[in-house]
Order: C-alpha cells, then sequence, then structure tokens
C-alpha cells in the first residue's frame, strides 16, 4: 500500500517506520523547509512489545522518505493523520484537496464530534483510530517510547466497511493485532477524559515522567477523570458499551496501585510516562482548558480540573 504519515512526529515515525519495514511505500509529509532540518534519517530507542510481554528493546536507525508537498496525483492510498486535536481542523482543510480518493486514518484524539473535527473532508473517506505507542524526542533527536501490540480501528456498527476493513489489514501486515471499536465516538471522548486525569495530575507532579510508580498521583489522575464522567454522558456517550474501559475510573484506588507497580516494573509502562517531561506542553493545556470549557458548557461541578487550569499558561493565541 502507498502511505503517507502527516508529519514526523512520534506516531507518524514509530508506525511509518513499522509500515515500512512491512513492505510498504511510506512517505512523511513535512511542512515546507523542514525536510532538510530533520534530514532523511531518525534513531529509534523504543520498547517494542509486539512479540514478547513485557517488550524488547530497539536500537535502530531508520530511513525516512519526507517530502514537502502533496498532490492528488501522487496516488496515495492511505493518510495517516495524528495530530494534536485542537490541529484536526487545519490539517483536514489542508488535506482535502490534495489526497484524490485516499483513505485519511485520524489517529489520536478527537474531542469535536469526529465528522465536524474533521471536515472539509468526506465522511465517507474517513477512517478513526487509535495508536498504541507513545514517547518523545531528546534534544539529541533520538526518539524514545513504546509500542503495544495493537491498535485501535473504529468500524461500521455490525462490521468494517471496505476502507476501514483496507486500514486493519494494512496495520496486521506489520504484526500489529487489531481491536475493532464499533462506538469509536464514544471511546475517543471516554480516552479524552482519560488523558485529561493524566495531564491534570502531571501539572502537579512536575511532569507525566514524576508520576511513575507514584500510587497517589496515578489515583489522583483517576479520581479526576472520575468527576468528568457526567460530561460524556451529557454527550451522549452510552457507558454501558465501555464497561470496561471505565474500571479504572470506578476503582481507582486497586487500578492505581497496579499502575504504580507496572510503571516501576516494566520498560514499557514506564517508558509511556518517561518522555513526557513538560507538564505545560501545548497539547497537554489545550486538552485541560477543552474539557474544562465543555464542563462548564454543560454545567457540570468539575472542582479538581478548575483547580489545576488555574495553575496553566492560557491556551494559546489562534491555536
Amino acid at each position: 500500500m502507498r502511505v503517507l504519515m502527516f508529519g514526523r512526529g512520534v506516531i507518524a515515525t514509530i508506525y511509518g517506520h513499522l509500515l515500512q519495514a512491512a513492505g510498504h511505500d511510506v512517505q512523511f509529509y513535512v511542512r515546507p523547509g523542514r525536510a532538510a532540518e530533520y534530514g532523511d534519517e531518525v534513531r529509534l530507542d523504543i520498547i517494542d512489545a509486539r512479540r514478547r510481554f513485557g517488550g524488547q528493546r530497539v536500537r535502530a536507525t531508520i530511513p525516512l522518505r519526507l517530502r514537502e508537498s502533496v498532490d492528488p496525483a501522487d496516488g496515495f492510498d492511505l493518510v495517516v493523520l495524528s495530530v494534536a486535536h485542537h490541529r484536526l481542523s487545519e490539517a483536514a482543510t489542508f488535506l482535502a484537496p490534495r489526497i484524490g480518493n485516499a483513505t485519511v486514518l485520524v489517529f489520536g484524539n478527537v474531542w469535536d464530534e469526529p465528522s465536524a473535527a474533521v471536515a472539509p473532508l468526506p465522511a465517507d473517506r474517513v477512517v478513526f483510530g487509535f495508536p498504541q505507542a507513545g514517547g518523545g524526542f531528546t534534544k539529541d533527536g533520538v526518539l524514545h517510547g513504546g509500542l503495544l501490540r495493537s491498535v485501535i480501528i473504529g468500524r461500521a456498527e455490525t462490521s468494517p466497511n471496505p476502507r476501514e476493513a483496507a486500514v486493519a489489514d494494512l496495520f496486521r501486515s506489520a504484526g500489529l493485532s487489531v481491536r475493532e471499536e464499533a462506538d469509536m465516538r464514544g471511546w475517543l471522548f471516554i480516552h479524552f477524559l482519560a488523558d485529561t486525569g493524566m495531564f491534570a495530575q502531571g501539572v502537579h507532579s512536575g511532569a507525566l515522567a514524576g508520576m511513575i510508580g507514584n500510587r497517589r498521583a496515578l489515583r489522583a489522575a483517576l479520581e479526576t477523570g472520575r468527576e468528568l464522567i457526567p460530561v460524556l454522558t451529557s454527550r451522549g456517550v452510552d457507558l454501558s458499551r465501555h464497561r470496561s474501559a471505565l474500571i479504572p475510573f470506578r476503582m481507582p484506588a486497586p487500578v492505581a496501585a497496579a499502575m504504580g507497580l507496572a510503571t516501576t516494573l516494566f520498560p514499557i509502562a514506564r517508558g509511556s510516562l518517561a518522555a513526557h517531561t513538560d507538564p505545560h506542553s501545548t497539547e497537554a493545556v489545550a486538552i485541560l482548558h477543552d474539557m474544562l470549557s465543555e464542563a462548564r458548557r454543560l454545567d457540570i461541578p468539575a472542582p479538581r480540573l478548575e483547580a489545576t487550569v488555574r495553575e496553566l499558561p492560557s491556551p494559546l493565541d489562534g491555536r
């Protein structure tokens, strides 16, 4: 398959590398001028859990094919769009006239109504999914992070449509398993809530990296998420379809204890937090402000989040 990764961020680089290694034609779109800045390779130091419980450390230098333009005639089959949730509209507007008949996989957080978040992309060409990887680039340009064995791909209510099925098969070809999610909208909103709790506590702990092994901090993150569950209900999420995803918020103490142990003992669990060292990163601040804005709009009390946001800078102008 001919695949365009939109950007050269953490998710694009990790999954682009996997797809490239599986024999697919993978290229990366970067803004004009960035190709020379980035160069044609990147160093990885990640924990890959596709084949071994607990993961296997992989250190490699991988080639990247960067491009600074996109045109319908390029003939891409798939565009993987993994950007911060508040940049989705901007990216979708840029891509809409340039992608021809390509499927667009929206691969990350979504907080607006999904179809509105990526307008003006044609709804019948969009697939929503979520990665199970993460990390960050250090000052020396090395990408540190972790990769779980599965990805989540949304599907139509009864069975995947042809575009959803093609995306799932693509990831399977790279040695990943696929978890299909029929209510992807609800799942995305729950994940956004989970990120809100983690990033809120990250502010108090100095960063997500400061929460490694800290059961009290992890419990506080889950309790912040729990107070926001009414936001999901008011948005029409059927919580009965996501009982397992909500267990951490219903049982914060034992789940936090398990998370604390996991982040202490297992490199892949520890790595998912260790790379996040800036509690005021643009995306973290945007998530916290946007969740609080929605809670206020719906007149839902969120005292924990209110207290946290008072410590934050204002959202960036024009974001």
